[in-house]
Order: C-alpha cells, then structure tokens, then sequence
C-alpha cells in the first residue's frame, strides 16, 4: 500500500507515540493513501513523504463514515482509544469533528444530528500506524519538498457553505 505523509522535514523513521493522543483514531502516525490530497493540502515549505505499508498479518481495521466511525472518533478525542489493531484505515474527520463536538456537549445537537454534519463534504481516507510493529512494516520510499500551498479554497469555502446550511436545518431560529 502506498502512502504519503506531509510535515515539515522527512520522516524516515516515523514514530507512532509522537503527535496527538486524541486525533480521529488515536495515537499512531497518521498517513493518507491519496496522494493528490496530501499535495493539495500541504502547506508553503513542507515535505510530502512517501512511504510504503506491508500489511501482511497485521491487525487491520478498515472503518466507513457511519455511526462505529462517529462514536469511535468521540471516543478518540475523549483519549480513550477503543479498537485493538494496529492499523486503522478509514474517512478522516478532523475539520468537522471540531465544528460538531462542542456543540454535541453543550447539549445543542443529538449523536444522529452530529454524524449528519460529519458527512458533509468530500471523503478522504486516512491510515493510522497505531503499534511498533505496523511501524517496522512501513518502510519510506522518499520525500518531496513543496514550495509553495497546494490548498483548495474553493472546497473549503463549499464545505463551510454545507455545513452551515445543514447546521440551520438541524438548529431552527
């Protein structure tokens, strides 16, 4: 499987206890198999590193945007990491879940209504190298320094336009 990760210098070794506990499936080293989406959405002077994942017998979960994903996420952001395996694959959620979860908490939006906002917008996958061993499986092939953002404004202007219509659907005047 190929895979591609952008930061800030080449990951050769990457390391799956470092970055955040509480990110959309928990610890690991998060990877996306898209490669137009890890350029797209890089920023001016990063890298974009190539890897590639044996999965072999590894534990592997593959997730889709329906109701396990959302709770498992809620779960994930709360540190408390559900699943057994050492690879998650599944949609990421992260510009989303922090527009749905304090409104979830405060007590505005019902699960059913949070997950309805979670669905807005294109699908991208994510891959999470959550143990050592899934680590020593992936082995990096080469990096791309990108000079300047690749961000599509127009998709992130569409999907705040959704979501805020869907958002005045579920919350009335």
């Amino acid at each position: 499987m190929k895979l591609y990760h952008t930061s800030q210098a080449e990951i050769r070794t990457p390391d799956v206890h470092h970055g955040r506990k509480n990110a959309d499936f928990g610890p690991g080293f998060y990877l996306t198999p898209d490669k137009e989406f890890a350029y797209r959405w890089a920023w001016e002077d990063s890298v974009v590193n190539e890897f590639e994942l044996e999965i072999g017998d590894l534990h592997v979960r593959t997730l889709s945007r329906n109701e396990e994903w959302f709770r498992y996420i809620l779960q994930n952001r709360r540190g408390k990491d559900t699943l057994d395996a050492e690879v998650v694959i599944g949609p990421i959620a992260n510009d989303t879940i922090f527009d749905t979860l304090g409104i979830i908490s405060s007590g505005f939006l019902q699960p059913e209504e949070a997950l309805r906002l979670l669905k807005i917008g294109p699908e991208y996958t994510q891959v999470a190298v959550k143990s050592e061993r899934a680590a020593a499986c992936l082995r990096w092939v080469g990096a791309e320094k990108i000079h300047a953002a690749e961000q599509n404004q127009a998709e992130q202007e569409e999907y705040q336009r959704l979501f805020a219509e869907a958002l005045s659907e579920i919350l009335p005047d």
